[in-house]
């Protein structure tokens, strides 16, 4: 079936947490493949609603509220107003920005709970979970930090190691702290409610994998069926929070919902909001219909690090509830690099969307399409100044615009902007006539297909199409001697333009307008596209204007003195020290038993991008250790260097190997590392004391 066959469309991109700025990241990820495919279904007269919102709950807003020594609402409120108003000026095409803090959010939300309590779908069990005692409260998974066991870096969440991207519980985490006191939380009996995914697995592989493998992405489909092998286990829907969702039972006082379980709610809040503010019926985009044909198609635009929640998680949830439509797809992207660099809000590596407004006014398409351009649909890609420069100046300005400014112009010059029509076409012009019908169709199997970069470059091949057509006819000599044939080749040219007007639209929607408006005829939709009798003979064009300026040598330098400077701050921070940690006792630090070893063997391990196997002699033994330093060190590099090794810790899986130890690295403020190494050979099994 079509991606673009069913009636009616639901469309959904991530919640962004309302605790700081947009940046281009984020537009490649969900917001920009949104928008296309959203405008594009649009534009072919479908009922679709097009939602998202502030995701305004969980740790993240309590954590960077403590930090700024303000309240959570103080910090929702501010950054949805910035993220808002963000995507307004950007010119996402949202139906409804609504926030997970609104009144009928918190009844929907506890809706479902109770729906699923109800039923008896949770397990309630007393578990033990961290909390700190100085605080005197339960830890959320983002309030403990620790060793990630899988890549053995510093700084991973009780939730996500935030550098190989690996999904955690807080027990699993290496040495944790408290991000309140910074001390080592104590576990403690606390009760919560389970959501039984493992009971869910058999259900989940015949809807996912063998119901959804020929249609999701290569990258989200590997990612689900990694999580299915690794075997589902229950996750708690409730936290010992004080900013949240009430747990709506009596002997859950204090308790708030998993944000993972109110997040994807929002969705759904926010189309019963939109639904009561148009006169719609909210139901006909979120249930289930008597006939299955009528179900809305929901379709999530979303990064990869939500693959799990989207794919696994909230599914689960609404099969439990029994009365909604699953997701028909979730195309989720990549990661977008900066630089040659990882975006990083913490260390302000990156392009923020409204720093990036006010530098470059007017200039929203062309960073829609540079991005669109590179968007990671499957791996990783990277924007970079001097790219975007290029893209805008030999692409935009110089095929594009200067395709459409020359039929503008000459119109203007040779026939007071009036279209006409000359002599009959030849085989030339039916020629690009019949190239041109080919576009529409071929854009619609890319978008369909959620190939966006291939959708843009097909667009950009039309106006290659027109701008090879006026260079070979060359009008500005032709008119010297046959003016009857000038009329009919910048009337073919008019046509083309016409077209691109259309075409421009899920892509280029401001630049759309400006061609709509210089062609001084009203919008067309999308079954128009292809055809060769636009605009009618006699027809009155508007005046030229260039479409886009191009980008300067002086721009692109103060951005990246801006990246620089920013960088150059991270160095500075990480000069003033970082406090010592909380004292410990003799016998503790006796109890660790670091040794010097030599690096045998390296490989990396398949299918990751930071892992290595390494293979060392401890002088007591040789062990096989796996560690998180691929990014840094290339394996035929490391073979025979001598390393630091802590040999008594509790061996633990990592990858499907029993990785036997940690070698210590020292880290800095950029994240990069390196060896705490002896600078003399030393005897393998010697101890560090």
């Amino acid at each position: 079936m079509s991606n673009l066959s069913k009636k009616r469309y639901t469309i959904t991109s991530a919640l962004p947490y309302a605790n700081g700025p947009l940046h281009i990241g984020h537009l490649a990820g969900a917001y920009i493949p949104g928008d296309i495919f959203v405008r594009f279904l649009r534009l072919n007269n479908k009922d679709v609603v097009y939602v998202c919102g502030s995701d305004e709950h969980g740790a993240a807003i309590t954590i960077k509220a403590k930090k700024e020594g303000v309240t959570p609402r103080e910090i929702i409120d501010k950054y949805n107003k910035q993220i808002k108003e963000s995507f307004e000026d950007f010119g996402i095409s949202f139906d409804i920005y609504h926030r997970t803090s609104e009144p009928i959010h918190h009844e929907l939300s506890q809706e479902f709970f109770l729906n699923l309590y109800e039923k008896g779908e949770f397990i309630e069990k007393f578990s033990e979970q961290y909390y700190d005692e100085e605080f005197q409260q339960f830890l959320a998974d983002r309030y403990i930090t620790g060793t990630c066991p899988h890549c053995q870096s510093e700084g991973a969440y009780g939730d996500q190691c935030e550098k190989c991207g690996t999904s955690l519980s807080p027990t699993d985490l290496i040495n944790p702290k408290s991000t309140l006191s910074g001390k080592t939380p104590i576990l403690k009996e606390t009760k919560h409610w389970y959501l039984p995914l493992d009971k869910y697995q058999p259900w989940l592989e015949e809807w996912l994998i063998e119901g959804k493998k020929a249609e999701l992405k290569s990258n989200v489909f590997g990612q689900c069926q990694s999580w299915l092998k690794s075997g589902l286990q229950p996750r708690s829907m409730t936290r010992d929070l004080d900013w949240g969702v009430d747990v709506p039972l009596k002997e859950a006082e204090g308790k708030k919902l998993y944000v993972w379980l109110d997040a994807p709610i929002g969705y759904i809040s926010a189309t019963k909001q939109w639904a009561l503010d148009q006169g719609k019926n909210w139901e006909d985009y979120w249930k289930k219909q008597h006939n299955p044909e009528d179900d809305s198609s929901l379709i999530h635009f979303i990064g990869k690090d939500n693959i799990v929640f989207h794919c696994i998680i909230f599914p689960a949830i609404l099969h439990a509830h029994g009365d909604y439509i699953l997701p028909d797809n979730v195309p989720a992207n990549e990661f977008l690099n900066l630089e040659g660099d990882k975006l990083s809000t913490s260390r302000n590596h990156a392009v923020w969307l409204h720093e990036y407004l006010e530098e470059f006014p007017g200039k929203q398409d062309e960073l829609r399409y540079v991005l669109t351009s590179i968007l990671p649909e499957t791996s990783d890609s990277e924007f970079t100044w001097k790219d975007f420069q290029a893209r805008v100046n030999n692409e935009l300005v110089a095929i594009l615009g200067n395709f459409v400014n020359r039929v503008m112009v000459l119109s203007h010059k040779y026939f007071e902007g009036k279209v006409l029509k000359g002599s009959d076409y030849n085989t030339i012009d039916t020629a690009v006539f019949d190239e041109l019908a080919k576009y529409p169709a071929l854009i619609e199997q890319s978008i369909s297909n959620y190939r966006f970069r291939e959708a843009l470059s097909h667009f950009m091949n039309a106006a290659r199409l027109g701008n090879k057509y006026l260079a070979d006819e060359e009008p500005w000599k032709v008119i010297k001697t046959d003016e009857e044939r000038v009329k009919t080749v910048l009337n073919v040219a008019t046509q083309i333009v016409a077209n691109l007007a259309i075409l421009a639209q899920p892509f280029l929607p401001k630049t759309a307008g400006r061609l709509f408006d210089m062609l001084q005829v009203p919008v067309q939709g999308w079954e128009k596209a292809g055809t060769a009798n636009l605009i009618t003979e006699g027809h009155v064009l508007g005046e030229a204007q260039l479409l886009f300026d191009k980008i300067t040598d002086e721009q692109v330098e103060f951005q990246l003195e801006k990246l620089a400077a920013a960088k150059a701050n991270n160095v500075k921070a990480a000069t003033q020290v970082a406090p010592a940690k909380a004292n410990i006792s003799f016998d503790d630090f006796m109890k660790l038993d670091i040794r010097v070893g030599t690096i045998l063997e390296a490989e990396k391990v398949a299918k990751t991008k930071k892992l290595l196997k390494l293979k060392i002699d401890t002088g007591i033994d040789q062990r096989t250790v796996v560690s998180g330093i691929a990014e840094f060190f290339a394996p035929e590099d490391i073979i025979g260097r001598q390393v630091s090794i802590l040999v008594n810790l509790e061996p633990r899986e990592i990858k499907g190997i029993q990785s036997q130890g940690m070698i210590l690295m020292a880290e800095d403020a950029d994240g990069r590392l390196d060896f705490v190494n002896p600078q003399t050979a030393i005897t393998n099994g010697s101890v560090v004391r």
